[in-house]
């Protein structure tokens, strides 16, 4: 708090950005909703409703949709999507990167909160609509995530980068993954593991990524360079997982909504979606979903 005083009284409002999302996104997991709406409050009064504000806005809603407050996300949700609308009067969506972000957070925890409370399809009709509507913008693979949320499991698989590989009759973990990911990387001797133990079942896995535009460091690169980069990445901290399909593809990413990674996807022999899960899994949960899948399969 006192820091807080010292700025106001300084007046240096660029020093507040950069500690507002993450206090409020504390409160706000901490269902403090009061006091994180103390600190909007005093950077509104301060700078206004400015791009960062926003974003920290809308860690009110999810953090009230971990805290399983659904009519309260729904509600906090709704006031951080007006004030994007607000906003996108002004400016187009991806001309700086926390207005995609906070207007993203507005759609994810309007629909889970939807579903979570007995309206999957309302949930899903809100969706499609947004992806209508901002479908050419940055936030396309979020909304996707979330659809695929609601709708993936128990249905066709979508293709993998469908020019050089196609399911074949094989269990398949479907691991999307990226060069700059450690989640990603933990994520490797356990898929190992388990491509071990149900290998007599034929368990394969495949590995797409996509290009970001930088490599080590977050340096600018050269398709090129980057695709050395993401090879480099491979012998380094992938080999376990030796032979593996890699594809380099972003409309797979699109199509897996994959702006989470790792994303993981689990798929029978007959090529239906049997788990869709955004983020890193443990051995154990992953291992209960293959002995699930496996003998059906």
């Amino acid at each position: 708090m006192l820091k807080r005083f010292v700025l106001a009284l300084l007046g240096t409002a660029l020093a507040l950005p950069a500690a507002l999302i993450p206090e409020v996104r504390a409160l706000a997991n901490k269902a403090d909703f009061p006091a994180a709406q103390r600190l909007l409050a005093e950077f509104k009064a301060a700078s206004g409703e400015t791009p960062e504000y926003l974003e920290a806005m809308s860690w009110l809603g999810r953090g009230a949709l971990a805290n399983k407050q659904f009519d309260q996300a729904a509600t906090f949700a709704a006031q951080t999507r007006d004030k994007c609308l607000a906003e996108l009067k002004k400016r187009p969506m991806d001309s700086e990167p926390r207005l995609p972000i906070a207007f993203g957070a507005s759609q994810e925890v309007m629909a889970q909160a939807l579903a979570a409370t007995g309206k999957r399809s309302e949930a899903v009709s809100f969706l499609n609509q947004e992806i209508k509507t901002y479908g050419t913008t940055s936030i396309l693979t979020r909304m996707r995530k979330n659809l695929n949320l609601l709708t993936m499991e128990g249905r066709p698989a979508p293709p993998v980068a469908a020019k050089t590989w196609a399911y074949l009759g094989k269990p398949t973990i479907v691991f999307l993954w990226a060069h700059w990911c450690g989640d990603c990387k933990a994520q490797a001797p356990i898929l190992a593991k388990l491509r071990d133990e149900f290998s007599a079942k034929g368990l394969t896995i495949v590995a797409p990524t996509k290009l970001y535009g930088y490599a080590a460091r977050g340096e600018d690169a050269t398709p090129e360079q980057e695709k050395a980069h993401i090879q480099k990445v491979l012998d380094d901290s992938y080999g376990m997982l030796k032979p593996m399909p890699v594809m380099i593809d972003a409309d797979t990413f699109a199509h897996y909504g994959s702006s989470t990674t790792p994303t993981l996807v689990l798929v029978d022999r007959k090529g239906v979606v049997r788990l869709y899960h955004p983020g890193k899994m443990t051995y154990e949960e992953l291992s209960a979903k293959l002995k699930e899948m496996l003998p059906a399969s």
